[in-house]
């Protein structure tokens, strides 16, 4: 080997020296970043992919039976609350309602009478009991005369009979007395239980002519209508849904691993894939109290001798902000990609009160009953005719 191979030789050498160096450094580096940005940014947060869209998906179930006979609304359309959505044919119940209404007039009648027969015999007894009075005052009389010779004993004997009699005609009268008052005691018209059991059949002839009327318990959008006009719907059976897309939130399943350092009320940035360049608000609103398997319908039996463990993950409900969703609606279903940010943990692992209010409602259904009770009102004063 000539001196000038040596020379390239030992150049060679020391360059492979200066690049495995240099890359020995950057790798230091590169880790020593990595570790600078694990220690000050990367442990303080948790991601997942494994997120989604959610909301309440509010069905739209008759509670009567009854044949469509119009739709209002379509897959899509925006409805308000109270606004009409299904209409049942309201034949059969118009008829239970007027059949209804007449039960209860029948009703008030018959006992508006018998308050009357209790009054006609309250005054029959009265009268009784004067002639039972009388008899009993003449009876006595004649046993004074009988004893100086005054009267005959056949005039006595009559005394005693006509006393017998009236005492007879008293006990009659007081027995049927007792029992028409049985029938009223302790009652007016309006709260004889004749009348109110007339009155509750017709509050619910009343509601169920009402839900001849299929109408929306909240705003939102419409989705997975089936009904077609013409067809017999039977109740509780799902004839569309009503979605309130203002309500949604994401869903994210994080591992068990991850959860360490979770609470609630920490703050989340989101992004969906149907906007790839927005991103999105929000705050744990609570932790799943149980993992999504063992939820299932038929959940893992773990008790086998090829058990592999996997790593559960637990469902973290996270609330939007309204206004980001408002500019940007989600829907139900959709992607999302979570990051959490740990660092305040402040908050708690699991809720520590009850909610004080509802946390989701309706009042379209409170003052139904408001018109049928004036209505009940109004044929018991018609057909009562009495202060009672």
């Amino acid at each position: 080997m000539t001196a000038e191979q040596i020379k390239d030789k030992q150049k060679m050498t020391q360059q492979r020296k200066k690049t495995l160096t240099i890359l020995l450094v950057i790798i230091l580096l590169s880790g020593l970043i990595i570790l600078a940005w694990y220690w000050f940014y990367g442990r303080w947060y948790e991601t997942t992919d494994d997120a989604y869209v959610n909301g309440n998906i509010v069905q739209i179930t008759p509670l009567i039976d009854g044949s469509v006979v119009s739709i209002t609304a379509d897959d899509g359309d925006l409805v308000k609350q109270g606004q009409l959505l299904v209409a049942l044919d309201p034949n059969d119940t118009e008829i239970a309602l007027q059949q209804a209404k007449a039960n209860l007039a029948n009703s008030v009648r018959k006992v508006r009478s018998l308050y009357r027969t209790v009054d006609s015999y309250q005054a029959q007894l009265n009268s009784s009991q004067a002639t039972l009075e009388k008899a009993e005052q003449d009876y006595e009389r004649r046993k004074k005369l009988i004893a100086k010779g005054a009267i005959s004993h056949e005039e006595l004997t009559h005394s005693r009979a006509t006393l017998q009699e009236a005492q007879a005609n008293f006990n009659s009268i007081l027995q049927q007395l007792q029992s028409n008052k049985v029938l009223i005691d302790n009652t007016k018209i309006d709260t004889h239980p004749d009348i109110v059991t007339a009155s509750a059949q017709l509050e619910q002839a009343y509601l169920n002519w009402l839900r001849s009327d299929l109408i929306a318990p909240v705003s939102g959008y419409i989705a997975k209508r089936s009904v077609q006009v013409g067809q017999h719907v039977e109740k509780s059976k799902p004839l569309m849904a009503v979605i309130p897309l203002d309500q949604v939130w994401v869903e994210a399943n994080f591992k068990e691993t991850q959860l360490q350092y979770m609470r609630i009320g920490q703050p989340v940035t989101l992004k969906a894939d149907i906007y790839s360049d927005v991103v999105y608000h929000g705050k744990i609103a609570s932790l799943g109290a149980g993992t999504g398997s063992a939820f299932a319908l038929l959940p893992a039996q773990n008790a086998t001798g090829n058990w592999i463990k996997i790593v559960q993950r637990v469902p973290v409900k996270i609330q939007l902000d309204p206004k980001e969703l408002q500019q940007h609606p989600l829907r139900i279903g959709l992607s999302m990609d979570v990051k959490v940010d740990l660092r305040n943990q402040d908050g708690a692992v699991l809720a520590q009160q009850s909610p004080a209010t509802p946390v989701f409602s309706t009042d379209i259904y409170h003052q139904q009953l408001v018109a049928a009770k004036n209505m009940i009102k109004q044929i018991i004063a018609q057909n009562a005719n009495t202060d009672k």
